[in-house]
């Protein structure tokens, strides 16, 4: 994964709402990634009655309720959340290329933005890493959401 991250321009954030879709497996990263694209959110100054959480068992379960919040039309963009850890079988990668691929056609036949936040890693040192420590990544989940948002809203809600 890159080190490098693009920097967002400020966005009006005062009618963007927002879903999240968390996964509850590894549930410590599971919890404390959803916290720090929540917090994101919340420092960009989304308030917190327009951004709507729902949890699922795990990272394969993500893109039924993703898709279901997509196509409400309630939402301007979806964050969709888990943190999948390999094992001694390669079950991560078909989780991490299903989730991103049903992510994907999601975003392209609701119209709404979905953001693929489920991050894959090799290792809990890995998943750490992206969760909290230096390479965290709920900020940019939270960026991404909210400028896909608005280019949503400019080209669909005019």
């Amino acid at each position: 994964m890159s080190h490098s991250r693009f920097n967002y321009n400020p966005v009006d954030t005062s009618s963007i709402r927002i879903a999240l879709v968390g996964a509850s497996y590894n549930p410590e990263l599971a919890d404390a990634l959803v916290g720090t694209t929540c917090e994101a959110l919340a420092l960009k100054g989304v308030i917190a009655d327009n951004v709507e959480v729902v949890r699922v068992p795990g990272s394969f379960e993500v893109p039924v309720v993703a898709s279901e919040m997509a196509n409400s039309g309630v939402f301007h963009a979806v964050i969709a959340l888990g943190v999948v850890v390999a094992g001694d079988t390669s079950h991560h990668e078909q989780i991490g290329l299903t989730t991103a691929q049903a992510l994907s056609n999601i975003s392209i036949t609701s119209r709404t933005p979905v953001i693929n936040g489920i991050l894959v890693v090799n290792n809990v040192d890995q998943a750490n890493e992206r969760v909290t420590g230096s390479q965290s990544r709920g900020q940019e989940f939270a960026d991404a959401a909210l400028h896909m948002a608005t280019l949503n809203m400019n080209w669909t809600r005019s």
